[in-house]
């Protein structure tokens, strides 16, 4: 039976409560708890078995990774980046899809805390993902045996990191798993107004106060490719796995993105979760259960078909 998405449940008040950002987001006493909160979300909802993890660091960035115990494939790396709107996030709440990720993929994940607006501007948190990038290369993975994969602001970071190294001629993952990717900081999708009363996690409010927080400027040019991808080029982009639920703001930002992608050639998929919200994949649901099979699916596709392990 489809899950429906009922605000007055105690379930999405819970989730709301500990998740939910809205209003002026950048006080310190908001940030405090907002970072809290979001910590403590990672605790309760993130697997606590068949997973091991190992805390490690990386030129001064804590790190963690984690490791499938059973059907373990060695020979492929998911990097993967948090969201949390560039102002909250760290490795307890990466936790949650890190270990999801690992045990639906059999992938070794590594999940990274790059840091957060506002005391850190862009592009610190992209010379975080460059650094990170470069260190699973030192390990010995090849391009090709390496995934990229990030939840909404986290979705942001790793479609800029992409355009950003073809830009620069540089090698990029073999595909992208996106979860709710942020792609259009202009907020002006017409899933801002259809959905503000659905979405139980963002509001219009919360997303023009972290992006002006993470551009560090107030005139910021929204629509400069640098902070919203979806303004990017595209061409030469890798196979790109996208999750959506029908019921958030940011709905748009993934069907355009998938838009843009089909219109360029590239191989993508755009899972649409009809009764989903805002990274609906964290919580410890059916829906969310269903969901990441379906992720496992399209990534056994695209490694162990015919003609595409290498």
């Amino acid at each position: 039976m489809a899950l429906k998405i009922n605000l007055n449940d105690p379930l999405m008040k819970a989730l709301k409560a500990v998740n939910s950002f809205g209003g002026n987001s950048l006080t310190p006493e908001e940030l405090k708890r907002q970072r809290a909160a979001m910590e403590l979300a990672g605790k309760l909802a993130a697997p606590s078995s068949e997973v091991q993890i190992e805390d490690f660091e990386v030129d001064a960035i804590a790190c963690e990774k984690i490791t499938p115990e059973m059907a373990h494939n060695p020979q492929y790396v998911i990097l993967y980046a948090h969201g949390g709107g560039y102002t909250c996030g760290g490795l307890k709440y990466a936790r949650i899809l890190a270990s999801k990720l690992a045990l639906a993929t059999g992938f070794t994940v590594i999940s990274y805390e790059y840091r957060l607006s506002p005391e850190y501007v862009y592009p610190a948190a992209l010379e975080d993902t460059d650094i990170m990038w470069k260190y699973i290369l030192s390990l010995g993975y090849s391009p090709k045996h390496i995934i990229m994969a990030g939840d909404s602001a986290g979705g942001n970071l790793s479609l800029c990191f992409v355009q950003k190294h073809l830009t620069e001629g540089i090698e990029i993952p073999r595909c992208l798993l996106l979860f709710s990717p942020w792609t259009d900081m202009t907020a002006s999708s017409k899933s801002y107004d259809k959905y503000k009363d659905k979405d139980p996690i963002l509001n219009a409010e919360f997303i023009e106060s972290v992006r002006q927080a993470y551009t560090g400027c107030e005139d910021a040019d929204y629509s400069d490719s640098k902070f919203s991808p979806l303004y990017g080029d595209f061409e030469g982009f890798p196979t790109t796995y996208i999750q959506v639920g029908k019921n958030e703001i940011l709905y748009e930002d993934s069907a355009s993105l998938y838009k843009k992608l089909e219109k360029n050639g590239i191989r993508t998929e755009l899972d649409v979760e009809k009764d989903g919200w805002h990274v609906y994949q964290q919580m410890p649901l059916p829906i969310a259960t269903r969901a990441m099979k379906r992720l496992a699916a399209f990534v056994s596709r695209e490694i162990y078909c015919e003609g595409r392990n290498e």
